[in-house]
């Protein structure tokens, strides 16, 4: 559960709603949720769990200053208190909401991520209706007190970023992407995790003491406009800036009408070259296959009339 905490979105539910009846006793055990389980369920779970962990997300940056400076003073005042927390702490390079995570096992899922990403920009030109979409964020929670977040503050903004949310999932979902399985959307803008520093807890730092951050319970961080939605790894080497890799990007709410920034441009560029030198080389791997094959054929033909020319020859003897 640490190491899934670790990433980019904060909790995930590892729970199925599947009952089990008239199973021996003897090949029962107890669940966290005091439930019996039997050893073929539990293997099941771990297998599911398994075989759906996330390793990219949606993600929305976090660049407004007002925001940054104020989540740089919670995290200050919060290691000010006690100085072990300083690990726990998002760097802020990284700050983002997470939209959607997912799962993509190479370089073709991550292509069809990429053109799901870019499919996704006109349903949200249509459900923002030319209207910017505004983040704002008040307020600090947690998740089990194991992650400290910002809260987005309620407002005109919720409903189109649901939409968004579940605009998202859906496109992705449609074109075979494992995508936002059995999670619920809820937007947040975390600044510290315990999972980021594991020796915490051997110190006796099992839960975010609440009055580290009281002061901030209520606190006003400011709005986000939102600009850019990017395809990220969550395993992948981050950015010198401390922001996740990034596949690719939309641009959201653009006054230069939809023309990609230079860093999109970059990225773009990036990804054909890398397209165009894999095309080549596996034709060219084709190719040498190909010949190498023919080869064979006219090697096989020259034995076989060397060896009929010997046979007419030992004949005529």
């Amino acid at each position: 559960m640490d190491s899934l905490v670790d990433k980019p979105f904060a909790t995930i539910d590892i729970k199925d709603d599947g009952g089990i009846t008239d199973v021996p006793q003897n090949n029962l055990e107890r669940s966290e949720g005091n439930e019996w389980l039997s050893k073929d369920q539990i293997k099941k779970r771990k297998k599911k769990h398994k075989d759906y962990q996330p390793n990219y997300f949606l993600s929305i940056p976090i660049t407004d200053k007002e925001i940054t400076r104020g989540i740089k003073i919670l995290q200050n005042a919060i290691t000010q208190q006690d100085k072990r927390m300083s690990k726990a702490m998002t760097d802020d390079g990284s700050l983002h909401v997470t939209l959607l995570v997912m799962r993509l096992l190479n370089d073709d899922e991550i292509n069809i991520g990429i053109d799901a990403l870019l499919e996704l920009k006109p349903c949200i030109e249509e459900i923002l209706q030319g209207k910017y979409l505004t983040l704002p964020f008040q307020g600090i929670d947690t998740f089990e007190n194991q992650v400290g977040f910002v809260k987005l503050a309620e407002g005109d903004h919720t409903n189109p970023l649901l939409e968004i949310a579940e605009a998202a999932k859906r496109t992705f979902q449609e074109k075979g992407i494992l995508a936002g399985e059995s999670r619920s959307f809820k937007p947040h803008l975390t600044f510290m995790k315990l999972s980021k520093a594991p020796w915490l807890r051997k110190k006796g730092v099992k839960k975010i003491d609440p009055k580290l951050y009281e002061k901030f319970i209520s606190h006003r961080f400011g709005e986000e406009m939102v600009h850019r939605i990017d395809l990220c790894s969550m395993v992948k080497k981050k950015q010198s800036n401390g922001y996740y890799h990034c596949e690719s990007s939309i641009v959201i709410g653009d006054k230069n009408g939809g023309e990609p920034d230079d860093a999109e441009l970059v990225r773009l560029s990036k990804r054909l070259v890398e397209n165009a030198v894999l095309k080549a080389v596996q034709q060219y791997l084709e190719e040498t296959q190909n010949k190498n094959k023919q080869g064979d054929g006219s090697s096989m033909k020259t034995e076989e009339a060397d060896r009929n020319g010997t046979d007419s020859d030992n004949n005529r003897k």
